[in-house]
């Protein structure tokens, strides 16, 4: 996978400008006002381990060994579930994702900088996470699920995925009691950039070989 300077200097203006805007700490939403970059003072990030504070209940762990895990099998199926639209699907409050941030998101997975992590059960998508790589930083934008557990599988397998590959960050945006119950902690601004900034520098990918064990 290209190194987030790839995307920084991309040649194309709508990778570049989107790669740019979350280096710097904005993310993409519309909330009914046009497609805008948005900040916030403090930001959840999803620890990658139990050690760094992950926390997964025993009986979620007997249940996650149903799944099947996959990247980048169906990203338009998962935009279509974090749309609520997939069929089986809960429908979302609001369409913070609309047409055009849709059709942007499949622009950005052509040029390899938007991602799916998907959990698969029973031959069936049963949820998914949709975001962005850079670097070693994992900026999650969404998630959905249609059978129980499915998207608590797309996440907690999506951080041990960047764990086991050398990323330094999985930035889930803004906190929820469901993300908290996961051991999900907020941090405030000053310590997010670093936090980012350094992960930018990371020369990880989300497939292919695993990184060397430090």
């Amino acid at each position: 996978m290209p190194t987030a300077a790839v995307f920084l200097r991309s040649p194309d203006p709508l990778t570049r400008e989107v790669a740019r805007a979350y280096a710097g700490g904005a993310f993409l939403m519309d909330n009914g006002d046009g497609l805008q970059f948005y900040t916030t003072p403090r930001r959840a990030l999803v620890p990658l381990s139990a050690g760094a504070g992950l926390h997964v209940p025993r009986r979620l762990q007997r249940d996650l060994k149903h799944f099947e895990l996959r990247v980048n099998t169906a990203f338009p199926e998962v935009l279509a579930g974090c749309r609520g639209e997939l069929p089986g699907s809960p429908p979302r409050d609001g369409q913070w994702i609309s047409g055009e941030l849709a059709a942007i998101y499949l622009h950005l997975r052509a040029a390899g900088l938007a991602h799916s992590f998907e959990a698969w059960r029973g031959g069936e998508l049963a949820g998914g996470v949709l975001g962005l790589a850079l670097g070693g930083a994992f900026l999650a934008e969404s998630k959905f699920h249609r059978q129980t557990n499915g998207s608590k599988a797309a996440l907690i397998g999506l951080a041990g995925r960047l764990h086991t590959r050398g990323f330094a960050l999985l930035d889930a945006q803004i906190q929820s009691p469901h993300l908290a119950t996961l051991g999900v902690r907020e941090v405030g601004s000053r310590a997010y950039h670093a936090q980012l900034k350094a992960a930018l520098e990371l020369d990880v990918a989300l497939e292919g070989e695993d990184a060397p064990a430090s």
